[in-house]
């Protein structure tokens, strides 16, 4: 980063943008090393899991249709209600296994990269093996404090599904329900990206800072002040990027005629790489946004400091410390 952190708060949307496309191009080989590492695999697990699951799905669904053209307790019947016991055995084994290796990928590649551009912040040489032995400690913190948002979240859907309940015993057959109901879905939709929002910026804090778990969470949102609106835009730009990436992938690749399988081939590579440069640049765009929230609130980070604290000394990890680094205010 050439900009001081002084300057980093004017960064508006396009500015934010622009600073991550310069450090991904500045620090492009240790990029390139962490996404053939980590962002590849992940990429990869996130696509064949849409290819797998439609498939498992659809073999479930003509056992089941099977089932219902046939008579109940008979010999044949019985046989298809063994098959389609293993087929969901099959199915929610595929999901766990899927949503495990796509946790442990999302951590590993967002501590790699907030490590590599805390690194480029303070100007200190950087290689992949350096990083590679800080991740597994870091990744620890960001378990932390994932496991504190899925808590957070199921609270929150707990709550969410008993007032839907609520509605549906009391006031849902009411002239008004209907309209209850949409303000309802508006109210869980804004309050679901607020946390998650809040979450992505806490698995930065996580990374460059003492805190994790609920306290990276309440120092998330405290910095997200002031920054909300700029971090909403990028969150709705990101996602609504990988929901096309994912339609894409689906009707060209997944659904696409067998006779034409160059061409799904060739829709399938595109889709990956369109996908890899996402999560790269979605990631490098998380931690521009943190210097941006640190810059806003005048929370100067001495780079000295920051850099002492990125050492690995005799393997171990030493997080960045709020008294060295995070409240040495300046005034603009």
């Amino acid at each position: 980063m050439d900009r001081e952190q002084e300057e980093m708060q004017f960064l508006g949307l396009f500015g934010i943008y622009k600073e991550s496309c310069k450090i991904i191009f500045t620090w492009r080989k240790i990029f390139t090393q962490i996404t053939l590492a980590l962002i590849l695999p992940l990429s990869f697990i996130f696509l064949i899991h849409m290819e797998v699951s439609d498939l498992l799905v659809s073999k479930i669904g003509l056992t089941e249709v099977e089932m219902d053209e046939t008579r109940f307790g008979s010999p044949t019947y019985n046989k298809l209600a063994q098959l389609a016991s293993k087929e969901w055995t099959a199915y929610l084994i595929f999901e766990a296994a899927y949503f495990t290796f796509l946790l442990v990928f999302s951590l590993l590649s967002t501590s790699a990269v907030v490590y590599t551009i805390a690194c480029a912040y303070t100007g200190r040489a950087v290689d992949f093996r350096k990083v590679v032995s800080v991740v597994p400690r870091v990744w620890k913190r960001l378990m932390a404090t994932f496991l504190s948002i899925f808590i957070g979240l199921l609270c929150y859907n707990m709550v969410s599904i008993i007032v839907l309940i609520f509605w549906a015993i009391s006031i849902g057959s009411m002239d008004f329900g209907i309209f209850l109901l949409f303000v309802l879905l508006g109210l869980y939709i804004v309050g679901f990206v607020y946390m998650t929002i809040v979450w992505q910026l806490a698995c930065v804090v996580s990374v460059l800072e003492e805190d994790c778990g609920v306290k990276a969470m309440i120092k998330s949102r405290e910095l997200l002040r002031g920054n909300m609106g700029v971090a909403v835009v990028i969150f709705f730009k990101l996602n609504t990027a990988l929901v096309l990436i994912e339609l894409a992938f689906g009707m060209l690749v997944i659904d696409g005629e067998s006779s034409r399988l160059v061409s799904r081939i060739g829709y399938g590579i595109l889709c990956f790489l369109l996908l890899v440069t996402l999560i790269l640049f979605g990631l490098v765009v998380q931690a521009v946004l943190y210097f941006v929230c640190k810059s806003y609130h005048h929370e100067n980070i001495d780079k000295s400091a920051l850099s002492d604290h990125l050492e690995v000394y005799l393997g171990e990890y030493v997080p960045l410390k709020s008294k060295d680094v995070q409240l040495e205010q300046y005034h603009v």
